[in-house]
């Protein structure tokens, strides 16, 4: 057999592996319409979560369907700047995970595809961009870590709302990161400013501020601090407790009752991605329960969208998580003013 035939077999085959794929998928979401594009059989995305999870979602991914699907791994800063110098010819086709402000600023510069994927029915419309431009995977939410043993020292009960927090016998037992240095703490001080509205969240910023041992640079540390027992109570993200608590400290994992912030991080296509056939099936299948459960494995307490996924039995504790309606646009277009109001107002004002 000559090189040319084998060539050409070689091609049957990879569009014979890429058709079943189309079709598998096509009976899944009910419709080949959105696979109308000429298929390449192959894949690149860009992820700006866990490398292992990047990984693992790439696998499933190519396993499922035949696709050869290539993976890079890059922070969201990273990712977003390398979208942007491939701007004239894009090398991927896919991009997910990685803090949902960073998307809606590649959709402001023209770097995102529209796409409405039949999975996104599963997931609601506080979640996804109403044009399809992204679509939230998962919301990581904040939430408070209490040391245990300090707990019943002091005789506090477990807080379950943003007020616990002005508790007095919580004075200078309390931390939580700054928001110039971090995006979880950006988050704090934008939830409680959509909760209560600006000017009364802010007189409560400056009443929980008395209880503050230590702002933070980073997000997660006051998780740490709560476990060696430095403090009695530090605000953070769950799932970033969650991994704290695992390394053996006595934490005991709460939420407010009365309705939490998050970040949302999504996924979406690339503006004229060189695979864009290949980078529909691969959104279908990562909004879909099936490709988000193989994120679950790695995130215990994260938030899935997909409402056909059920949530991990480590997050029963968590049952009566009550998310806000947050308002992305609203926290992105206001993030600088509220920064420089909360070192003014409440950091140099202390």
């Amino acid at each position: 057999m000559g090189l040319k035939t084998r060539e050409s077999l070689m091609r049957n085959i990879s569009r014979r592996k890429t058709l079943t794929a189309l079709a598998f998928l096509a009976a899944a979401v009910g419709s080949t319409a959105a696979y109308a594009q000429e298929a390449t059989g192959k894949l690149t995305v860009y992820g700006s979560t866990l490398e292992d999870v990047v990984r693992d979602v790439a696998a499933a991914f190519e396993a499922k369907t035949g696709i050869e699907t290539v993976y890079v791994r890059a922070s969201t800063g990273e990712a977003l700047n390398r979208i942007r110098a491939e701007k004239a010819r894009p090398q991927a086709s896919v991009w997910f995970g990685g803090p949902g402000d960073s998307y809606r600023v590649a959709q402001d510069e023209g770097l995102l595809e529209a796409y409405k994927s039949p999975s996104a029915d599963k997931i609601a419309d506080q979640f996804k961009d109403p044009d399809g431009y992204w679509t939230g995977l998962y919301t990581s939410n904040l939430g408070f870590a209490s040391n245990k043993g300090l707990l019943a020292e002091k005789g506090i009960d477990v807080p379950t709302s943003w007020d616990d927090l002005l508790n007095p016998e919580l004075k200078g037992l309390v931390a939580v990161a700054n928001p110039a240095t971090s995006g979880t703490a950006y988050a704090y001080i934008s939830t409680i400013a959509q909760l209560k509205g600006e000017e009364a969240g802010f007189d409560y910023l400056k009443k929980a501020s008395e209880n503050i041992a230590q702002y933070t640079k980073s997000g997660s540390a006051p998780g740490r601090m709560a476990g060696s027992g430095e403090i009695v109570v530090g605000v953070l993200m769950l799932q970033d407790a969650y991994l704290i608590q695992q390394q053996g400290f006595d934490l005991e994992l709460s939420s407010p009752s009365e309705g939490t912030g998050y970040a949302l991080e999504p996924a979406a296509m690339l503006k004229d991605g060189p695979d864009p056939v290949e980078a529909k099936m691969f959104i279908d299948y990562i909004l879909s329960a099936e490709g988000q459960k193989v994120m679950q494995e790695h995130f215990h307490l994260l938030t899935f969208t997909n409402s056909d996924l059920s949530a991990r039995p480590e997050a029963a504790s968590l049952a009566d998580l009550v998310l806000i309606d947050y308002d992305f646009d609203w926290a992105g277009a206001n993030k600088t003013r509220l920064i420089e109001k909360f070192q003014n107002d409440v950091l140099i004002a202390e």
